[in-house]
Parts: C-alpha cells; sequence; structure tokens
C-alpha cells in the first residue's frame, strides 16, 4: 500500500473511503509504521514502560527556583537553609551571585534538601 502525504486542508473528508480506512488491520497498520521513517515509534513498547522523567536540579544560581520547586517563601527559605532574606532577595533579584561555600550550599539544597534540613536540626 502506497503512503500518499496530504496536508489537512488537501483532505476532502468526504472522498475518503471509510471502508477499507476501517478494514486496515493492525498488522498493515504496523507494516506501514515500520517502513515510513517519519512515522515509525522511536522507543518500543518495552523501553517507554521502563522510561521515567527526569527533571534536572535548578542551578545553584537560580535561587528563585530551588525555592519555588520547595513550595517556600523567601523568609521560609532563609530560616530553614541559615539565609538572611536579604540575601536571599539579592540573589533572586541578580544584584549578587552565589558564590564559594554559599553556591556549594545552595547545589546541596537543590539535589537534596531534606538532607540539609537533617544537617542543620543536628
Amino acid at each position: 500500500m502506497t503512503i500518499v502525504r496530504r496536508t489537512r486542508a488537501e483532505v476532502d473528508l468526504s472522498k475518503i473511503d471509510w471502508s477499507a480506512l476501517e478494514a486496515t488491520t493492525d498488522a498493515e497498520i504496523d507494516a506501514q509504521i515500520a517502513t515510513d521513517p517519519d512515522t515509525a515509534p522511536i522507543f518500543t513498547a518495552d523501553e517507554l514502560l521502563r522510561a521515567r522523567r527526569v527533571v534536572p536540579a535548578p542551578a545553584p544560581d537560580d535561587v528563585k527556583s530551588i525555592r519555588q520547586r520547595l513550595g517556600l517563601s523567601q523568609e521560609q527559605f532563609a530560616a530553614r537553609f541559615g539565609f538572611s532574606v536579604e540575601t536571599i532577595r539579592n540573589y533572586e533579584q541578580g544584584h549578587r551571585k552565589p558564590a564559594g561555600p554559599a553556591r556549594v550550599l545552595l547545589r546541596v539544597i537543590a539535589s537534596e534538601p531534606d538532607a540539609v534540613t537533617r544537617a542543620l536540626i543536628r
């Protein structure tokens, strides 16, 4: 079966042979997909089942996104992790960039906030 590409504008739904379309078997559809690299699936069904969504941690310079991802206000974030509210505001407004130990701490907070909280409580 030859595949003919058409845009939606070119297709007149009244001219489609709906009985032939409905008679197409799954095997025929699979064969068409396998021969057409534009519609062939990128992943197998097993690969899709094993797939996991990966959301990278925000960059340590992006204090606002780290804080928002944790659902904390500036005041809560500052109190929880030992920053001053003014420092958090300066980082978020771009007046200052985290450097040295603060940058390292923010990197750990971005990836393991609960571990930092546990360490600070002790």
